[in-house]
């Protein structure tokens, strides 16, 4: 991966290897991941790809010579974008927008523009919370598809919400008046040519907005670099392990709800074990202190393929660990906090795949609970097999790679307008 900041197009470039295809993200681990296994399949088949984003946060996981081509921007958790941890329901959704994926855009905005002129993609895919890239796409005249990475906004999540709804459409038409064409239309979280789901209606449901440009996929698993030094030799092969894991972003706001976790598995001491990812050291643990043999506290995991060893996912409902999660055929207790996770833990439930609480107001027993109820009861355990025969059976990186040569192919044989 090689880290350049956007430049002027290039002369006397050699003729195209296949097609280029140019992926838009925003500082967001769940958000970058899916489109890793894609960029490597497209590789993989000859064709060009690169990044734009912010190098740090692709890391060294991009497609070995690819581009990554810097762009400025915000992230989620810092300075203005320091959302505070009470922030709940339209009021996060206002926060999220307002002060973190807004300002994004008009700063990433610049960087996308140069890349595009710079690589000249036949194709752009913009991740949907990573808008600058739809609406300099259209601006431009590339064709485009969503990286939807999250299947909550074409579920009908705003539905009960009109004023909200109306009130994010009109933030959105300001934008694209400053950093697009303000004769444009499209709405940028929604490509008009190609909608990338990376989940299955097993698991979202049927969808209702741009339906008829949603191709669902399922996850795109793809290898990357894990948390180094896990000790594998501490799982028990006599008893079932369950992951703890709040994510990248939600990290900071659960001290609370790690501390009922490791309090909910001590009182089945003996009976299952537990790893809980603590990548801000909100428990107490003593330096030196002798190992636990029921609770694993870590900075960090090797997600992958610690799944493939986990009996249950106890999680904040993101959408990318819920994904991964059942694409292991592994049931979860899910803790939604804000943005699309609630709608992420209604599909979990409604797929009889998991159990839900309530993230600020859980107890010990009640977790001790839920955690029971997906480790024992047969029920759920079958419903997290079902997802995951959908996840494989949709294709993954490969049926997003056909996806996007077919508009690639559509794209060079009749230019958008």
């Amino acid at each position: 991966m090689s880290d350049r900041s956007a430049g002027g197009a290039r002369e006397g470039d050699e003729p195209r290897a296949g097609r280029r295809f140019l992926f838009v993200v925003p500082p967001l681990a769940g958000h970058i991941n899916p489109t890793l296994g894609v960029g490597a399949e497209l590789a993989a088949r000859g064709h060009q790809v690169a990044w734009a984003g912010l190098p740090e946060s692709i890391g060294r996981s991009a497609v070995d010579g690819a581009t990554v081509f810097r762009c400025a921007g915000p992230s989620l958790g810092e300075g203005g974008a320091a959302r505070p941890a009470d922030v709940r329901g339209p009021g996060a959704l206002k926060f999220l927008w307002e002060r973190f994926l807004v300002p994004l855009a008009e700063a990433m905005a610049p960087g996308v523009r140069a890349a595009v002129e710079e690589f000249r993609p036949d194709v752009v895919v913009a991740d949907q919370q990573a808008v600058a890239g739809g609406l300099v796409a259209e601006q431009l005249g590339v064709r485009w598809a969503t990286s939807a990475t999250t299947s909550a906004e074409f579920t009908g999540a705003l539905d009960g919400m009109p004023r909200v709804g109306a009130w994010l459409e009109g933030l959105l038409e300001e934008l694209r008046d400053r950093v697009g064409d303000p004769a444009g239309t499209a709405d940028p979280r929604f490509s008009p040519h190609l909608v990338l789901a990376f989940t299955t209606e097993e698991l979202a449901g049927r969808p209702v907005r741009a339906a008829e440009r949603i191709r669902f996929v399922g996850p795109s698993i793809a290898a990357r670099p894990g948390a180094p030094g896990f000790p594998w030799d501490w799982l028990d092969p006599a008893r079932p392990a369950v992951l703890v894991t709040l994510g990248t972003v939600s990290a900071n706001a659960g001290a609370r709800f790690l501390a009922v976790c490791r309090e909910a598995v001590r009182a089945r001491a003996g009976r299952l074990q537990a790893v809980l990812v603590d990548p801000a050291g909100a428990l107490d643990t003593a330096p030196g202190a002798p190992r636990d043999a029921d609770v694993l506290v870590v900075p960090g995991v090797p997600q992958l393929p610690l799944l493939a060893r986990v009996a249950a996912v106890v999680c904040h409902a993101g959408h990318n660990t819920v994904c991964e999660a059942l694409w292991h055929g592994v049931p979860l207790v899910v803790a939604p906090i804000r943005d699309d996770q609630p709608v992420v833990a209604g599909q979990v439930v409604a797929a009889g795949a998991g159990v839900r609480v309530r993230f600020g107001r859980v107890t010990a027993a009640g977790l001790g609970e839920a955690l029971d109820a997906v480790l024992y009861e047969p029920g759920h355990r079958a419903a997290a097999e079902r997802v995951k025969a959908s996840f494989r059976a949709a294709g993954g990186a490969a049926s997003a790679a056909d996806h996007l040569e077919q508009l690639a192919a559509r794209a060079a044989a009749r230019p958008p307008s």
